[in-house]
């Protein structure tokens, strides 16, 4: 069977974390992890990670706190191991009943099979409005 290829491998993440799948999903990423998602202080969601482990705990946090609403895939960028991807996304934090709306980029990178970088951008202003208020 071949190895799926970077973007298959990213692509997988999120179906899996829709059906609410977080051990599925973090046993997507290698044994140490490049994670970083800048985000206001305070966030709850978003922890320190550096490991399958670490990236379960993340998903599990954001089930806890944020409700997916709308997520739009724009555009995928690849080449060789690192995979860009474009979009908007809409969650509601649940603490609030506000939504975040908010375009995204995702720089993941994937070695033999496995993702060892997980960089999420967001409109980090939207994040902190959504959950702190105005």
């Amino acid at each position: 069977m071949a190895t799926p290829s970077p973007t298959e491998t990213v692509q997988r993440l999120f179906p899996l974390l829709a059906e609410g799948k977080s051990a599925e999903a973090a046993a997507l990423f290698a044994d140490r992890v490049s994670f970083s998602i800048p985000h206001p202080p305070g966030i709850p969601w978003v922890p320190e990670v550096d490991s399958p482990d670490g990236m379960r705990t993340f998903f599990e946090l954001l089930r806890t706190h944020v409700r997916p609403k709308e997520f739009d895939l724009r555009q995928v960028i690849a080449e060789g191991d690192d995979v860009v991807l474009l979009g908007r996304m809409v969650s509601e934090v649940r603490k609030t009943g506000r939504d975040i709306d908010t375009a995204f980029a995702l720089h993941a990178t994937v070695r033999d099979g496995r993702i060892t970088r997980y960089h999420l951008y967001e409109d980090t202003y939207a994040v902190a409005t959504a959950y702190f208020g105005d």
